[in-house]
């Protein structure tokens, strides 16, 4: 299927791209900067130019199935009337170009999958919402009425058209759990307002899935909440995730704090909805994850790598007769991940040896991007420089290619960059027709002495982050 996509280097969109082309389906990308989409979505997806809007109607001639994902983000900044129009504008006035796009092609998409927010609601307490509850009044109840009427004008148009009304997508590398965990690891974290306000949620797989069912499945053909079927209140929510991350949760967020920062912009934080998505429990999807606390265990627990401080017992590393680097620069820490795929060891390889793939593997928060004129495949003796961004920190990383041993083992480590020694094995091996990865970092931080503090409180965090975004990312991109 030939699926075009809007807002694919966003949170969802990402994701949701890796699955479809993990799946086999051609996606093409409506992006503002093919260079930056590049470096995010790597080189399998086709781009069409976001900047040219005369360009959408040649984009869609010919598609399967449209998935608009766009959108100025609602939440963390205060509603003021310019920004008002820009949410407003980047939803709404968007879809109707998209349907007025659909209407004037000769070969016209089947259906059109659009996103809303059960913010459609607007804030009601305890009351129990299903997928035909009235809508709401607020600014965001609005805002969700006018974009899904937008996108229901591709019907005359003979388009089948699914919306999606999402809560709080929870995944690793991004999104609203990123800000989220901050002041936890920090201790500070706690309820948002009373806590009693209920937080509509969905795994951010669950939702990838969702939508790459619907793209086949004539039954998805209205607006229906796209949450899990339990929701938690903010204080359940807090309380979860602080005994994952084993830090208190006991400092809440005070409502009016949020009012005097936020304004109007605070209802979407400190108010809610107990939504239940009884058409998708009708229409048989099944979650993967469908408590919080499932949910929360598999982002920050379950698929974190090991990193422990290197010993006698850690496995060595690989020798490579003609380095040197190991020996100048002592790791003091070893990371380790394992991840399984469903997929045959020369085609996860070959994903690996295409350098233009590295962005794909790394959470969108860290800016990552390709500064070298690459190759079409990595060798022996490569040398890659790109910048990235770690927190507020800007930072260049050139990587030395110093092993290559196609289909079953490749090392890199950093020349120059912000650790004192990064020396990363990727080690491959067929199982039947899956493939086991394992990589291996050997690494010192900076800051010398410092550097066992730092390594605690930020390093190792910031690395299993990665890490587990890096897994998550594979098993999308090859889902078996």
């Amino acid at each position: 299927m030939r699926v075009f996509v809007t807002g694919a280097t966003g949170f969802i969109g990402r994701a949701l791209t890796l699955r479809l082309i993990g799946a086999g389906h051609q996606v093409t990308a409506w992006v503002r900067s093919e260079r930056k989409a590049r470096d995010l979505l790597g080189p399998d997806p086709a781009f069409a130019d976001a900047a040219c809007p005369s360009a959408l109607k040649q984009a869609l001639e010919g598609i399967d199935a449209v998935v608009n994902l766009a959108g100025e983000p609602a939440i963390g900044r205060r509603w003021t009337a310019q920004r008002k129009q820009r949410i407003l504008d980047s939803r709404i006035n968007l879809t109707r170009s998209i349907v007025d796009a659909i209407a004037a092609c000769s070969s016209r998409p089947a259906v059109l999958i659009s996103a809303s927010a059960v913010g459609y609601y607007g804030d009601r307490g305890d009351e129990i919402l299903e997928d035909g509850a009235d809508g709401g009044a607020d600014f965001l109840a609005n805002l969700c009425r006018d974009w899904e009427a937008a996108a229901l004008g591709a019907r005359s148009s003979g388009v089948r058209v699914f919306i999606t009304r999402v809560g709080v997508v929870l995944g690793p590398g991004g999104g609203a759990l990123a800000k989220m965990i901050e002041p936890f690891r920090m201790g500070l974290g706690g309820p948002i307002g009373s806590g009693r306000q209920y937080i509509p949620w969905i795994h951010l797989h669950d939702l990838v899935e969702l939508i790459r069912l619907a793209l086949e499945d004539p039954r998805f053909n209205e607006a229906l909440i796209t949450t899990a079927p339990t929701p938690a209140t903010a204080r359940d929510f807090a309380t979860a995730l602080g005994e994952m991350l084993h830090r208190p949760s006991l400092l809440p967020v005070p409502s009016i704090a949020l009012k005097l920062i936020l304004g109007e912009a605070s209802i979407a934080l400190l108010g809610g909805q107990r939504v239940r998505p009884r058409r998708l429990e009708e229409l048989g999807f099944r979650w993967r994850y469908e408590t919080v606390e499932s949910a929360l265990a598999n982002i920050l627990r379950d698929n974190q790598p090991e990193i422990r401080r290197l010993g006698e017992r850690s496995p060595g590393p690989v020798a490579v007769p003609d380095s040197t680097y190991l020996s100048r620069r002592h790791p003091s820490f070893l990371l380790v991940q394992k991840t399984r795929v469903e997929a045959p060891l020369e085609e996860v390889f070959h994903f690996f040896a295409q350098p233009q793939n590295l962005g794909v593997m790394t959470p969108a928060a860290m800016q990552f991007r390709i500064i070298s004129t690459l190759p079409d495949e990595i060798r022996a003796g490569l040398r890659i420089e790109y910048s990235l961004q770690l927190g507020p920190i800007p930072l260049r990383w050139r990587t030395h290619i110093e092993e290559w041993q196609p289909p079953h083992l490749f090392v890199d480590s950093q020349e120059s960059g912000p650790y004192r020694s990064w020396w990363h094995e990727h080690h491959f091996r067929a199982d039947g027709n899956a493939t086991v990865m394992e990589d291996r970092v050997y690494y010192a931080p900076p800051l010398g002495p410092l550097g066992m503090v730092a390594n605690a409180v930020i390093v190792a965090p910031a690395l299993g982050d990665i890490f587990t975004y890096r897994k998550q990312a594979m098993r999308l991109r090859f889902p078996g």
